[in-house]
């Protein structure tokens, strides 16, 4: 892959983390609940991490990244989206947060599993792992406040 296809692709990734730290810290400023603002404020800060690591990623031109990822359980997947509102109660607010990060980790895998250049799927397939890392922690946060009961 050339270094022009490789910067298009890290672009896309970086705005796809500032979409995401602009969405968080828009519902942080508007939230009504003190939990609800902090746990959005503390989301856009990492997604505002996650773009300066794919900042520096794409100017050293490192095409051979590793992110660690995690175990999928699948939490998100069986929750429904909830209505976005500024006076969401905190559970509410990180289902809405595990929803979009479950997008963000479909839209990579999709993009992966339709190219068929190695080095191109493999980028996408590390992309996706970065975000399968911030959809566990937030679905082990889900489970924690959604299933309190078991602790």
């Amino acid at each position: 892959m050339d270094k022009r296809e490789f910067d298009t692709i890290m672009e896309q990734a970086i705005e796809a983390e500032v979409e995401s730290y602009e969405f968080y810290r828009d519902v942080a400023n508007k939230a009504t609940n003190p939990a609800v603002k902090q746990l959005f404020t503390e989301f856009a800060r990492e997604e505002h991490g996650h773009k300066e690591q794919l900042e520096e990623i794409k100017a050293k031109g490192i095409q051979d990244f590793d992110f660690e990822g995690a175990t999928d359980y699948k939490v998100s997947e069986k929750v429904d989206l909830p209505l976005l509102s500024a006076d969401m109660k905190p559970v509410d607010a990180i289902a809405l947060a595990m929803k979009k990060e479950e997008a963000a980790v479909k839209a990579y895998s999709h993009l992966a599993s339709s190219v068929n250049n190695p080095a191109l799927q493999r980028i996408y397939t590390e992309l996706a792992q970065m975000e399968k890392e911030h959809k566990a922690r937030m679905e082990d946060l889900y489970t924690n406040m959604a299933f309190g009961e078991v602790w």
